[in-house]
């Protein structure tokens, strides 16, 4: 099978490997669509992200979608969870598996993720796809699915003011949650201007001056420090600021005054926790539109490029199809 692995900043290559045997309560899985993630590019143009460093070639991507090959559930199509928490720790044990200190997850630190040919996974983080989803639209449901922890952890409720600061794939998405949660008005900064397009078609309101909008929630997704204070001098006194995206060089700082002045809680996003029916369920009922945030599709022995193009920012989701 074919393979694109990551070597170093910039390195992809894409090379023969052996196709991988299933284990015990594993399936062989046909990967059909990968996405690229705002993390993979860390790897890509940081070999690695937080303090996990990349120290032997790896295929990266965690947004994936495939076909089980053999056994019983051969030919059904899925959408592949790329965590596989212990499910004995207190963590798992208690309902937040996104935060078990074993989770193991797909093309991060030794494990390898999508950009292959066929890759073996554990049968139980494979999700049935209805017919009327594509692959790409089953890569999108993880991206969908942290959007879904981040609304969550948001304490969103019905006619509060929302806004969204980035508005890369997960910041579109939710963009069309809030709304489905009864948002009043959603408000939106994002510098590019497709994006911004993007926003608006979603309903967004683009705003220049986040001063003085004062939402109930703020949602930063960019992994910036000036969009995580943009987020904090929008947000009302009392608000809750979800930390959503990931900084370069796993450092974000922030005038302490202004979120200490308004007494701001403040979440951050971990991953997702078990939101793949959810998201299966609102993208098959029309709820959400995935396939149109994906602007860009390359076959695995252009993973090269893929990551160009994710790292130019010239589209929206950018997805491999092995």
């Amino acid at each position: 099978m074919r393979v694109a692995r990551l070597h170093g900043v910039g390195d992809i290559r894409v090379s023969e490997e052996p196709t991988p045997a299933p284990g015990p309560d594993e399936s062989l899985v046909r990967v059909t669509a990968v996405g690229l993630c705002g993390s993979d590019l860390h790897w890509y143009t940081e070999a690695g992200i937080g303090d996990a460093r990349l120290d032997k070639p790896l295929a990266v991507g965690h947004e994936m979608a495939g076909v089980i090959e053999g056994g019983p559930r051969h030919g059904e199509r899925v959408a592949i969870d790329p965590a596989i928490p212990c499910e004995r720790c207190d963590m798992c044990l208690r309902g937040h598996p996104n935060l078990c200190p074993s989770v193991r997850f797909a093309g991060h630190g030794a494990l390898d993720g999508g950009l292959r040919e066929y890759m073996a996974w554990p049968t139980a983080r494979l999700h049935p796809l209805p017919d009327a989803l594509s692959d790409a639209d089953g890569a999108m449901l993880e991206p969908l699915g942290v959007a879904l922890h981040s609304l969550d952890l948001g304490h969103l409720r019905l006619g509060m003011t929302v806004g969204v600061f980035g508005c890369g794939p997960i910041g579109l998405l939710l963009v069309q949650l809030v709304q489905l949660m009864g948002a009043r008005a959603v408000y939106a900064t994002e510098p590019l201007a497709h994006r911004q397009r993007a926003a608006e078609a979603y309903g967004a309101l683009i705003v220049d001056d986040p001063a003085g909008l004062d939402v109930d929630v703020a949602f930063e997704v960019a992994g910036t420090d000036p969009a995580v204070e943009t987020a904090m001098v929008a947000a009302a006194p009392g608000a809750r600021v979800v930390l959503v995206g990931i900084p370069d060089g796993d450092s974000t700082t922030f005038p302490a005054s202004v979120a200490r002045r308004k007494g701001l809680t403040i979440a951050m996003v971990r991953r997702m926790k078990d939101t793949y029916p959810r998201a299966i369920d609102l993208v098959h009922r029309g709820f959400v539109d995935v396939s149109t945030v994906v602007s860009d599709r390359y076959p695995l022995d252009a993973a090269a490029d893929a990551f160009e193009s994710a790292v130019a920012r010239k589209g929206l989701k950018v997805v491999v199809e092995p």
